[in-house]
């Protein structure tokens, strides 16, 4: 790949990289029978809605606007799940859906006489167990406001409820989803044995290099073995699908030797085009870094936020300006979460098959300015 054909910034999906990870991913559901669906809020990259759905079962939305694109651009109807449903777009949305899930008692009391007798209803609950380290990425917290906690359940599913969803995963393993089972089975076990299906949430990391996809499917065969009542196990993966598929490219426009460490002024920026580097926090990888070097760099984003740099790499030779820096894996949870804080323009949107670079999208002031009034 000749980068400096490519435009910068720009996020660029890989192909060949993408159909590795859908093929994983449509083994796992076919040899454990379940179904695996696309979780857009961590990859949404609709030019390849066309792709996904020839392998997986669809997508989950969490919201009106992620069920529209589901259903326009990958052409079936959405797994829905709002924190809270609005009520003016209550009515477009489950046109659009074949499951709702509702995230307590009450939203499900102000709207299960509304609900199109065709969609499969569930209610999610808090399995009581995580292993997430950042709270902010954990939704299974003892207080957390998402799901809901046993204590609030009976031992009978409400009428007119099918099935039951959780979340508890973050980038984590089939070992820990056996660990959250355990717990979610303790406290609602009453209730599984009474639902028709069981949506076990996001965060499987199954196309990850060092993840086990045969401890998966065991796993849940032995979970279907022992509920046979349950018709169907739905996985959402989002990271799962866009795994190591693609890159940030972008350049370096300056270099401020302020400080110990001299930073590379690059035109993107961590916490509008990358903000969970910030959140997290983690570290990403830049192609062609080492590991210990006379040439170390910090990496500045464009925007005023003084925050917004990351430190610190090593490189085998001095930077300069006009060099590339290419941000690895860098295709889920940023194209869904990038902002134009600053003003400052969204990278270009492309996707590198067949040898070649495709120019998908660009962005400019009218983008920016048709946010705000």
């Amino acid at each position: 790949m000749d980068y400096h054909k490519i435009p910068s910034p720009s996020f660029v999906l890989e192909e060949e990289k993408l159909l590795k990870n859908l093929e994983l991913l449509k083994y796992v559901q076919e040899q454990a029978g379940i179904n695996i669906i696309c979780a857009l809020k961590g990859f949404a990259f609709h030019a390849v809605f066309p792709t996904v759905i020839k392998y997986l079962h669809g997508a989950t939305a969490s919201s009106l606007h992620e069920a529209k694109l589901v259903y326009e651009k990958m052409g079936v109807k959405a797994h829905t799940y709002c924190a809270v449903y609005v009520p003016s777009e209550f009515d477009e949305l489950q046109q659009i859906s074949t499951h709702l899930t509702f995230n307590s008692l009450a939203q499900w009391e102000q709207y299960k006489n509304k609900v199109d007798k065709t969609i499969s209803c569930g209610l999610r609950v808090n399995p009581g167990y995580s292993e997430i380290g950042t709270d902010l990425y954990n939704p299974a917290t003892p207080n957390s406001r998402l799901g809901i906690a046993h204590h609030l359940l009976g031992d009978k599913l409400p009428d007119g409820i099918e099935g039951i969803h959780f979340h508890a995963l973050c980038e984590n393993t089939s070992h820990t989803l056996e660990r959250v089972l355990a717990s979610f089975e303790k406290l609602y076990h009453p209730l599984i044995q009474q639902a028709k299906w069981i949506n076990m949430g996001g965060g499987h990391y199954i196309t990850r290099h060092d993840y086990e996809p045969e401890h998966l499917i065991q796993l849940l065969k032995i979970f279907k073995a022992k509920y046979p009542n349950i018709e169907n196990i739905i996985l959402e993966p989002g990271s799962a699908v866009g795994w190591q598929a693609g890159v940030l490219v972008s350049t370096v426009l300056d270099i401020v030797p302020n400080g110990n460490i001299p930073t590379a002024m690059l035109d993107v920026s961590f916490t509008c085009h990358m903000p969970d580097t910030l959140e997290y926090p983690y570290m990403p990888n830049i192609r062609g870094q080492v590991e210990k070097s006379d040439y170390e760099y910090n990496m500045g984003g464009m925007s005023c936020l003084a925050g917004d740099f990351k430190g610190t790499w090593f490189f085998e030779q001095e930077l300069k300006v006009g060099d590339k820096i290419i941000f690895e894996d860098m295709i889920h949870y940023t194209t869904v979460k990038t902002t134009t804080f600053n003003g400052i323009n969204l990278p270009s949107l492309g996707i590198w098959k067949d040898d070649k670079f495709e120019l998908l999208r660009t962005f400019g002031y009218e983008d920016y300015k048709n946010r705000l009034s």
